[in-house]
């Protein structure tokens, strides 16, 4: 029977599956243009189940319309995702294979994914409370609470000013709070212009830098490779201040939360206009708000980690990545996106330029540099006359460790407080010790629900496992042999606080990890409480970049060895990046610097080419390495990942996908394998790896391959995942 065509919204929903709902337009409504891009509130699913959606489409179906469900309600009056940044979502969703509905999803911050109402942008602040300005007038005790109840009774400040002005004034507006002192207030967006402090002289290269990037004009990609305190902030800065004076926008990426609050003061400092801030820490609110203004063009400057890329931009001028090399870029989950390449997507539709900036850059925009596809400029001296760090290797085969710290090192690390400055002892395992065994019987503590060794935290008093989450009390003694003799084995970054706290009980020690930045503005708070005299840092990857510490003069590395023999093709690649990374924490300032590599292997080739060549020359032979092997730049992979609660079930379905794969010239289904952790949080997992020499024939075969996995019967039993172009094998 035929039906009379009418007019329907293709709506796309936050479901894992690859197309659009088609709806009927509410009652009385005539669905337009003006509809693509809004948030709407439709039926779906048995009974009253209900979704939030975008409206992707408007058409017309000839379907029976009896057959479809209205639309209940439109939420937005003007579309919220439109232009560039849709099409570049529609990218998105083609290039990683995702449902479209799940990338817009994601594009949203939670407040607008769960269908609220666009927020309010006017600026959250405090302000006095006529109590508190009763008792600011009045004698009382100094402290964090009185300085800041003194700079709201000068003036009204918003959050933002509070950040500049005070870092870490948070607590104390919880006490004045809960004094009814002060309290939390909105101001206006038309905010009066922050103060404004002096660029430095630029150096040549940087100057150098600044210039080509006022020369170019239109999309253009730039690699900013500069060595450690050679000033890229600065270059950043610059070009940050000639978008402002046009009129334009600017989104600068992070990679780390901790990283966005020494941002955020510098960027306000320099440029002297509000600055907003989009990462996970904040709340729902504030990160809608942001992307509000930034999307409405109150916000000349947004600094935010990966989500951030996805800002909508009324005024784009410039995009930043700042340490592009960093892998947290990547989300590891849901859709499997690399927020870098997305930057340059962006980029590229808008037309703009976009900075890829790092000391050590990934092989992959290195590879696009040097082949001439992004402009590739240079900075290869630290800024204000500081000089590289001497770099000494400790060989400690046959030498006694305690705690795994050699005499030599812990006698460097008392040099450098007899100075007065300041130490940084890294070791990227946090946790107490890594696993505990049995020194009679060999017995080690694993978890029982991951292939892993579950890791000794609080002294020894409690097994936790990192992969999974799961908590566990050390036993009285081996369930093997019942020997007391259960040993942690190793050292994480708690024990090497306690053997430091003994060692040098004088001095100030601050440990950064995960478990001591949990709190929000805690990283901050821990740098600061170092202060300018002699401490030590103890501390992991967290401390590895972007941080810039003055009286920091040695950084010792304990744990070079773990990287040297891992069977990740990136390895090397991530073993330097990240050494180069923490030895560019010392002698940042006019204080020499001296960096520790503690080590059993001391004559391992990667430590010897980083030694006498620096990261262009472990970079140039690991793309030698790549481009003989077939491995990225010089290939493209993807990932078909699988997880299920028997390894039989992962097993059926990964040789049935291998099976089904279509054959394509250039294009390899190598066979399917367990994954390197073969079982995580109790469910067996496994994986198929492709490969090309090109994309365009890798994509062509995913998209006839991926509709025949979703019809296979075996795909019902576990739960799978493709990432396209991924950075872990694992």
């Amino acid at each position: 029977m035929d039906f009379r065509p009418v007019p329907v919204l293709h709506v796309a929903l936050p479901v894992p599956l690859p197309r659009d709902f088609d709806y009927l337009p509410p009652a009385g409504a005539l669905p337009g243009p003006d509809w693509v891009g809004c948030r709407v509130r439709v039926p779906f699913g048995r009974g009253d189940g209900e979704q939030v959606g975008v409206v992707v489409g408007v058409g017309e179906s000839g379907a029976d319309p009896a057959s479809l469900k209205p639309v209940l309600a439109r939420l937005d009056a003007q579309p919220l995702l439109q232009g560039e940044l849709l099409e570049s979502l529609r990218w998105t969703a083609g290039y990683y294979h995702a449902p479209l509905g799940e990338v817009l999803a994601t594009a949203l911050p939670g407040l607008l994914r769960a269908g609220q109402p666009v927020p309010d942008t006017r600026r959250a602040g405090w302000r006095a409370t006529p109590a508190g300005r009763d008792a600011a007038a009045a004698p009382g005790r100094k402290g964090r609470p009185r300085e800041l109840l003194q700079l709201l009774c000068e003036q009204d400040l918003a959050e933002d000013e509070l950040d500049t002005r005070l870092p870490g004034w948070r607590p104390a507006a919880r006490s004045l709070a809960e004094r009814g002192l002060a309290g939390p207030t909105t101001l206006e967006p038309a905010a009066a212009p922050l103060a404004r402090s002096e660029a430095p002289t630029l150096t040549p290269a940087q100057a150098e830098a600044v210039a080509a990037l006022r020369g170019s004009s239109g999309f253009q990609p730039v690699l900013l490779e500069g060595v450690t305190g050679s000033g890229k902030t600065e270059v950043y800065l610059q070009a940050i201040a000639d978008c402002l004076a046009a009129g334009r926008q600017a989104l600068v990426l992070v990679p780390e939360i901790g990283l966005t609050p020494q941002a955020l003061g510098r960027f306000r400092a320099r440029l002297g206009v509000p600055v907003a801030a989009f990462h996970s820490g904040l709340s729902d609110g504030e990160r809608a708000r942001a992307w509000v203004d930034l999307a409405e063009g109150r916000a000349g400057v947004l600094v935010g980690t990966r989500s951030a890329v996805f800002c909508p931009m009324a005024r784009p001028g410039l995009l930043v990545v700042d340490e592009e090399h960093d892998g947290s870029y990547k989300q590891q989950d849901g859709v499997r996106y690399h927020a870098r390449d997305l930057a340059l997507v962006r980029a590229s539709k808008l037309g703009i330029p976009v900075i890829l900036g790092s000391a050590t850059p990934s092989l992959e925009s290195l590879h696009n540099a040097l082949s001439g596809r992004y402009l590739h400029l240079r900075l290869g001296q630290r800024a204000g006359g500081a000089s590289p760090p001497r770099v000494r290797v400790l060989d400690v085969r046959k030498r006694p460790l305690a705690d795994g710290l050699s005499g030599e090192l812990l006698d460097a690390v008392a040099a450098c407080l007899a100075r007065g400055e300041q130490a940084l002892v890294f070791k990227n395992r946090r946790g107490y010790a890594p696993v505990l065994i049995c020194h009679d019987c060999g017995w080690s503590a694993h978890c029982r629900r991951c292939d892993a060794a579950m890791t000794v935290h609080a002294g020894g008093r409690r097994l936790i496992c990192h992969h999974c989450g799961a908590r566990a009390t050390p036993p009285d003694a081996c369930p093997d042999c019942a020997s007391l003799a259960l040993q942690p084995q190793g050292a994480g970054t708690e024990r090497l606080e306690k053997a430091l706290a003994a060692r040098f009980p004088g001095a100030t020690l601050v440990r950064v990890d995960r478990e001591t930045t949990r709190r929000r503005d805690a990283l901050g708070q821990h740098l600061a409480s170092l202060g300018d005299g002699p401490g030590i840092l103890v501390g992991t990857q967290i401390l590895a970049k972007g941080h810039d510490l003055p009286r920091l003069t040695l950084v010792a590395v304990v744990g070079v060895d773990e990287g040297l023999f891992s069977a990740d093709f990136r390895a090397g690649e991530k073993l330097a990046q990240l050494l180069i990374q923490v030895a560019g924490r010392a002698g940042r300032s006019t204080l020499p610097g001296e960096v520790v590599l503690q080590t059993h292997h001391p004559d391992h080739p990667l430590l010897g080419t980083l030694l006498h060549g620096g990261y262009p020359a472990v970079a140039a032979l690991a793309l030698a390495e790549r481009e003989a092997a077939g491995f990225p730049p010089y290939a493209y992979l993807a990932l078909l990942r699988a997880e299920a609660g028997t390894e039989a079930a992962v097993q059926a379905f990964l040789q049935e996908a291998h099976a089904a794969f279509p054959a394509r010239e250039g294009v390899r289904a190598n066979a399917p394998m367990p994954a390197p952790m073969a079982r995580r949080a109790g469910r067996a997992r496994g994986q198929l790896l492709l490969d090309a020499s090109q994309r365009p024939p890798l994509h062509a075969a995913l998209r006839e391959w991926l509709p025949l996995l979703r019809a296979m019967r075996s795909a019902r039993k576990v739960r799978w995942s493709l990432d396209v172009d991924p950075t872990d094998l694992y």
